[in-house]
């Protein structure tokens, strides 16, 4: 089964008023978590494996006039979809995929961090 992907892209910079409109977001903070089906035990608690990247994204204000959602009426799938639409397609595969080597890597380590006793 694959990894599940959840976006958070509920943190925006906004322009207060903007061409004579209020609250006009620029820029999404988002952050993209993985989830694997695949769990493991940590302090007695079963959890699944995760991986998470953040970033920024700046907006294109270029068509602000045609299709304007005022800031009380955006969701987190609506931010989602113009921060995937900004970054492209390819981009966005790419985080995908570095989010899942992450996960393969936690669950089969290919080198590990150990200490010499004393």
């Amino acid at each position: 089964m694959a990894n599940a992907y959840t976006w958070d892209c509920k943190t925006v910079n906004v322009y207060p008023t903007y061409e004579s409109l209020d609250d006009v977001v620029y820029v999404v903070h988002w952050r993209l978590t993985a989830t694997s089906p695949e769990t493991h035990v940590v302090n007695g608690e079963t959890v699944p494996y995760t991986a998470e990247v953040y970033g920024t994204e700046s907006l294109s204000l270029a068509d602000i006039g045609t299709g304007f959602i005022p800031f009380a009426d955006l969701t987190n799938e609506i931010t989602t979809g113009w921060t995937e639409t900004t970054m492209g397609a390819d981009e966005v595969q790419a985080l995908k995929d570095s989010l899942d080597t992450n996960i393969a890597e936690q669950i089969t380590p290919t080198s590990e961090t150990k200490t010499i006793g004393e």
